[in-house]
């Protein structure tokens, strides 16, 4: 049995807050959630935001800014897109593969008689064009992965909103295609309007059982104070950013990685990433850890060997970090 909420909202602060509520403090079973932001840009957990939105465009177009619990990359919402998040309990290591939870929505895809499929380490395809971007959080024993479904949005607020990095696309990886953004709504055989997609998807992705469940008062009060405390918040969403005296910035076929940095004596004092790469926790202890440790390849490696690297890097590997951190080697 699935449990199925909705939020009542299209106000980013408070569906985020929502999300994380129900990931908090809803421990047990299987829960589905589907949403909108109505003219948002959503940054990834370890994203320098001034450097993902274009500002003019954003203050022009009253767009809100706001960032999310995950990582990844920085996206953008209206009411042409329909957001989903499942929230269940993350079993074994070989449980948190993103097909675990992208391949029940390819699925649904497809039964509409579309050719979607799962590409490159987050996506969601129809044909050639991207339909869904999609990111993971680890709390305790549950996991969040959640993902946009672009429906029918429009294609030039997403070009004007979100500020674009040449060499995101100068790796092998990416040198050859810049991948396309397309709507769902496009590539029906028969029309459909956004509610009645939205009623499809809630069955097909519950697979036709789910109990509609709600938030109960005491609940939602604590939802909106979550919004006004947290994801409101100017500290939240652009943070203040000290001064490094280093910053080495890579990219890897597992996503972009800054690493800002002050040293003493060769000794790190001070040490933050930033990027698009797809971690599912927080760096904090990864960052803690780092402090006091030597800018030299052996004793930075001893540091990372002591964490689970993919649940914080994603697929950027320990030796890409390390590298990154130490200013050695090349990006692919």
């Amino acid at each position: 049995m699935v449990y199925y909420l909705e939020t009542k909202s299209t106000d980013p602060y408070y569906n985020l807050a929502f999300e994380e509520y129900v990931l908090t403090h809803r421990t047990e079973g299987d829960h589905l959630l589907l949403w909108q932001n109505d003219n948002t840009v959503v940054v990834g957990r370890n994203q320098n935001t001034a450097e993902e939105i274009n500002a003019d465009f954003v203050e022009a177009h009253h767009i809100r800014v706001v960032r999310r619990g995950t990582g990844g990359g920085a996206v953008y919402h209206d009411m042409g897109n329909l957001n989903y998040s499942f929230i269940t309990d993350a079993g074994e290591k070989e449980e948190l593969s993103f097909a675990r939870f992208t391949q029940p929505v390819v699925r649904a895809l497809c039964d509409l008689g579309l050719p979607a499929s799962a590409s490159g380490r987050n996506d969601i395809l129809v044909g050639d064009c991207k339909v869904s971007g999609t990111a993971q959080r680890l709390c305790g024993s549950r996991i969040l992965h959640h993902g946009t479904l672009l429906f029918d949005s429009d294609p030039s607020m997403v070009a004007g909103a979100l500020a674009v990095h040449p060499e995101k696309f100068q790796s092998k990886s990416a040198k050859s295609v810049r991948a396309r953004i397309g709507n769902i709504r496009s590539f029906l055989q028969e029309d459909m309007t956004l509610p009645t997609f939205w009623a499809y998807l809630r069955t097909a992705l519950a697979q036709g059982a789910f109990q509609e469940t709600v938030l109960t008062a005491e609940e939602l009060r604590e939802v909106q104070r979550l919004r006004d405390e947290k994801y409101a918040t100017w500290d939240w969403n652009y943070g203040k950013s000290p001064a490094y005296d280093m910053v080495n910035h890579r990219r890897f076929p597992g996503g972009t990685l800054e690493v800002c940095m002050n040293a003493r004596h060769a000794v790190i004092q001070e040490i933050r990433f930033t990027g698009d790469f797809l971690s599912r926790r927080e760096l904090t202890p990864v960052t803690e850890a780092l402090r006091g440790c030597a800018v030299e390849p052996e004793a930075v490696a001893r540091v990372l060997q002591q964490f689970p690297l993919p649940e914080y890097f994603g697929t950027i590997t320990a030796d890409e970090v390390r590298d990154t951190i130490c200013n050695k080697g090349d990006a692919e």
